[in-house]
C-alpha cells in the first residue's frame, strides 16, 4: 500500500495557474490525477506510466502538464489557463505494480490520497 499526500490546491481566477504535489510514501512508478466535481463522477485527469510517459485527456490538453521525481517519490501536475470547469477536488491516486489495464479507470489503481480542491471562479 502507498499512502499519498496531496498539497498545492486554491482558488484562482479564470485563466491563472496552480500546482499540485502529491508525495508518495512508497515505490509508485504509474500514477495519476484524477477529478471529482459536485454531483459528478470521478474523471481522469493525466496519468504517467512506468518509464515516465504523460497522458492527458483531451480537455486538459496543452494546458496542464504531469510530471514524476523518482527521486522525491512525488507528483506534479501544473495547471495553465485554468477554467472554471476546471473546479473541483483533485486526487492523486497510484498504481504500485503497473498492472491497470486503462489510465483514465479509476478501478486501475490501488491507492488513493485525500484530495485538494481546485477552485476557478469566472
Amino acid at each position: 500500500q502507498v499512502q499519498l499526500v496531496e498539497s498545492g490546491g486554491g482558488s484562482v481566477q479564470a485563466g491563472g495557474s496552480l500546482s499540485l504535489s502529491c508525495v508518495a510514501f512508497g515505490n509508485a512508478h504509474c500514477m495519476a490525477w484524477f477529478r471529482q466535481a459536485p454531483g459528478k463522477e470521478r474523471e481522469a485527469v493525466a496519468s504517467v506510466d512506468g518509464i515516465g510517459r504523460p497522458a492527458y485527456v483531451g480537455s486538459v490538453k496543452g494546458r496542464f502538464t504531469i510530471s514524476l521525481d523518482v527521486s522525491k517519490n512525488t507528483l506534479y501536475l501544473q495547471m495553465n489557463s485554468l477554467k472554471p470547469e476546471d473546479t473541483a477536488m483533485y486526487y492523486c491516486a497510484a498504481d504500485p505494480g503497473c498492472s491497470g489495464a486503462f489510465w483514465v479507470d479509476p478501478l486501475s489503481y490501488d491507492d488513493w490520497g485525500q484530495g485538494t480542491q481546485v477552485t476557478v471562479s469566472s
